[in-house]
């Protein structure tokens, strides 16, 4: 098989990642995908950094076996705490979603006052604060960042423009006007469906979605590869995903639906633990 016909495989700790997916959807339509939800073990936020390292080793490994030509961690947790186990364990490119959306905010930003919202396993990992004051050339910026815990069952609950949804969203960016922010990084997979409500309360702070930007990032490290299915090459306009579950969740259909605009078909599911 050609390297270019291989697929990408996207992993997350349950669905959040489809709105990842959904992003590479559209910035690289005709690639083919696996997707990898580990329903069984979610959420990975609240585990110990030993366990979500286990856990990311066994879905690179599920996904190293089914010869994909790139590996996305569509989980702000692993990407946190576990990319370089995903990397070592890797032997393709891999991408993460700190890297992209850090330095896109970097060059959005005027102000070098950037917020950052995100899982507590996130947040308290530093990962995102140090990213940002690492690639700061001048050293010049200020991160303030907040845990949202509460924003993800809501998301899955579809209470996305629920009314205690925006109370506690309300609750959870009170401070960020005190901090002047212009730029707020959307630290979980969930969070990008909850930009309108977000954006009503931080009117004029700029939102990066970190799958956005991971699209982007690997748009152009495929295409630097020479890794990319063009147009020609494809028959069907029909994304194309294989969905693998670790366990079987009831509203997959309509957490998908909503996270990527179409049903979920050929839906399969693994077990990963040794």
């Amino acid at each position: 098989m050609f390297e270019q016909n291989k697929k990408i495989g996207v992993f997350d700790s349950g669905v959040g990642g489809l709105s990842v997916l959904k992003q590479f959807l559209k910035y690289l339509p005709f690639e083919k995908y696996i997707y990898l939800g580990d329903t069984a073990r979610v959420p990975y936020g609240n585990r110990s950094p030993e366990t979500i390292k286990r856990y990311a080793k066994e879905c690179t490994d599920f996904l190293v076996s089914k010869d994909v030509k790139l590996i996305v961690v569509a989980c702000h947790t692993v990407s946190s705490v576990a990319l370089d186990v995903v990397e070592q364990n890797s032997n393709v490119p891999v991408v993460g979603m700190i890297k992209p959306a850090t330095k896109s905010a970097l060059l959005l930003s005027k102000n070098k006052k950037i917020g950052v919202i995100g899982t507590r396993a996130t947040i308290s990992s530093n990962a995102y604060q140090d990213a940002l004051l690492k690639s700061s050339e001048k050293g010049d910026v200020e991160v303030f960042a907040r845990d949202c815990p509460l924003f993800v069952p809501l998301v899955e609950e579809g209470f996305i423009n629920h009314p205690a949804t925006k109370l506690i969203a309300r609750e959870y960016l009170s401070d960020f006007p005190n901090f002047n922010i212009d730029t707020l990084i959307l630290g979980c997979t969930h969070y990008p469906l909850l930009s309108k409500v977000i954006s009503e309360i931080l009117p004029d702070v700029e939102l990066i979605d970190s799958g956005e930007q991971a699209a982007i990032y690997a748009l152009r490290l495929l295409a630097e590869k020479n890794l990319l299915v063009g147009e020609k090459d494809v028959i069907s306009q029909k994304p194309d995903v294989e969905f693998y579950l670790t366990d079987y969740t009831s509203n997959f259909s309509d957490i998908a639906q909503t996270f990527l605009g179409f049903e979920a078909e050929n839906v399969s599911f693994v077990s990963l633990s040794n």
